[in-house]
């Protein structure tokens, strides 16, 4: 090992005691360069090649943007910016997925990603034998999330998945709107 390389590591060390790590920091520009190096040697070359074999379509695009809304938003947001409670706080955040970044991976890579998540990210894998095409499919959505227009965003957000109390309220909002008493205004029974 060079001198360089321990004291790089020695001063990497002092400076984290000092300071701590913290998920709310942003990752430093080593943090990430090490990051992406080790995702991309753990990425077998055929993954990096391989073709999307769903063809685009908008059944394709629209079944993508369902399961997206229900299993991805909640870190990735509906337009796949990022900026959710989770995905703000996730170490690393979780990345524009339009932005060039991501755009600029393979569908190879991209399926490869969502099938085998990110070590030490907020990124599980998800692969499921026998479905496949699911996640082919959400590698069309991505390719879509940067031409994704305000009514399929609006669209989306009617099959996010809600707590038990914005369900509640919605409930109520439902049945104030349709002319139900409130509870406060039935007469009670004794």
């Amino acid at each position: 090992m060079s001198v360089a390389i321990v004291l790089a590591v020695v001063a990497f060390v002092a400076l984290r005691q000092a300071h701590g790590f913290s998920a709310l920091e942003a990752p430093t520009a080593a943090e990430r360069w090490v990051a992406g190096t080790a995702r991309d040697l753990a990425m077998p070359s055929a993954a990096k090649s391989a073709p999307n074999p769903v063809a685009d379509s908008p059944e394709v695009l629209s079944e993508a943007g369902e399961h997206w809304a229900d299993h991805c938003a909640s870190c990735h947001a509906n337009n796949g910016d990022g900026d959710t409670q989770m995905g703000k706080h996730s170490y690393p955040p979780a990345p524009d997925m339009r932005g060039v970044e991501t755009q600029s991976k393979s569908d190879g890579e991209l399926f490869f990603i969502i099938q085998n998540g990110v070590r030490m990210s907020g990124m599980p894998g998800w692969a499921v034998a026998g479905h496949e095409d699911d996640s082919w499919k959400l590698v069309r959505f991505i390719r879509h999330l940067p031409h994704l227009t305000a009514q399929e965003e609006l669209d989306m957000q009617k099959l996010n998945p809600k707590s038990p109390d914005e369900l509640e309220e919605e409930q109520q909002e439902k049945d104030f709107l349709n002319g139900a008493r409130s509870n406060e205004s039935k007469p009670h029974v004794h």
